[in-house]
């Protein structure tokens, strides 16, 4: 267990900052994760579980709904942006204020002071989201342990201005590679240019025009990009390969064979010598007229938004779980530099929730 204690009689506001203060890049969890267990085992009307870096925590009420409060513990790496650092004006700076320990403060503030809530609660509190699909501490439990998820509705409390968002895109990453034949850059004709081979790839991607689907009355916004190129040996070296690293964010209409099959016949008319599928995760629907989620809306108020981006309301999708994400910070901010929070918008987070909880 963590030899560093985490209060949760501090306001989500302060618990926000500790946590911050509590650096968890992703695979670096487990000290945080301990904090969490040590501190929700300490509290008699939970039933607490760990798995891994990931720990679950529920209330066993026999109400007639339970409800999942969801959120990760890891942040991109840090950026000289710890400690936390509260200014004049109420905005609380450090890397992860947003994305998305001010959501994770208000589970724990949730998960202490209401023993009695008027749906039984579950708390996940889970590593590796900033990372590869394949190392997700969400996904890794529902895989061992799916009952311990099973829910009418859950709310994944990244930051979305305390603004509900519904479903998620889809993320697919491919690795496009072309071949050539190396030779001295002084005589250049004796080698043929991998990265020059590349360039149809790019040409397709700069004319890309996004589609813009409305779901559910949302309207999604796709996109296709290349993200990365790693190609050459030396600074006198004709490349002999290149390697184009392709991002393509889809709208949660397109399953996951649609996604790839599209990606596909985009670049088909490119002399790409190596298609490879590096990573994917398939979008959410919105699923805005499910009963739970539109009294949870009710609720919460405000006008639903569509998700620019994936987060694992797609998981709790997968495994028949509405979900939406709703939680303080804006999105925007999300892995900059200058991530910041206003702690009114923690509180506020804090209060819609727990008045839902308790009306």
């Amino acid at each position: 267990m963590s030899r560093i204690a985490l209060d949760l009689t501090l306001d989500a506001p302060t618990l926000t900052a500790r946590l911050v203060d509590f650096p968890s890049e992703s695979g670096t969890e487990k000290p945080l994760a301990d904090a969490v267990h040590q501190a929700l085992s300490a509290l008699p009307h939970l039933t607490v579980d760990r798995y891994g870096n990931n720990v679950v925590a529920r209330t066993n009420l026999g109400r007639a709904e339970r409800v999942v409060l969801a959120g990760h513990l890891d942040t991109v790496p840090i950026a000289d942006n710890v400690p936390s650092r509260l200014d004049e004006d109420g905005v609380l700076w450090g890397c992860g204020t947003s994305d998305m320990k001010s959501g994770v403060a208000v589970q724990l503030r949730i998960a202490a002071t209401l023993p009695e809530p008027n749906r039984d609660l579950t708390f996940v509190f889970y590593d590796n989201e900033e990372v590869a699909a394949e190392l997700n501490g969400l996904k890794h439990v529902a895989e061992a342990h799916p009952d311990w998820l099973a829910a009418d509705f859950a709310v994944l409390l990244e930051s979305s201005d305390c603004e509900v968002e519904g479903g998620c895109q889809g993320t697919l990453r491919v690795l496009l590679r072309t071949k050539g034949e190396r030779s001295h850059s002084a005589r250049a004709w004796m080698g043929s240019n991998a990265i020059h081979a590349a360039a149809p790839i790019l040409a397709k991607l700069a004319a890309y025009e996004p589609r813009r689907p409305v779901i559910d009355g949302l309207r999604f916004h796709e996109g296709l990009n290349a993200v990365r190129i790693e190609a050459g040996v030396a600074n006198n070296v004709i490349p002999d390969a290149c390697t184009v690293v392709v991002n393509f964010r889809y709208a949660p209409d397109r399953s996951e064979e649609q996604a790839l099959a599209y990606v596909r016949e985009f670049f088909a008319d490119c002399d790409i010598d190596e298609f490879v599928l590096d990573d994917h995760s398939g979008g959410a629907l919105p699923g805005l007229s499910h009963p739970a989620a539109a009294a949870f809306m009710a609720a919460v108020g405000g006008t639903a938004r569509p998700k620019f981006g994936w987060t694992d309301v797609s998981r709790f999708s997968a495994l028949g779980v509405p979900a939406v994400n709703y939680g303080p910070g804006n999105p925007l901010l999300a892995h900059k530099r200058d991530e910041r929070v206003a702690i009114a918008m923690i509180s506020q987070a804090e209060e819609r929730l727990r008045a839902w909880l308790t009306a």
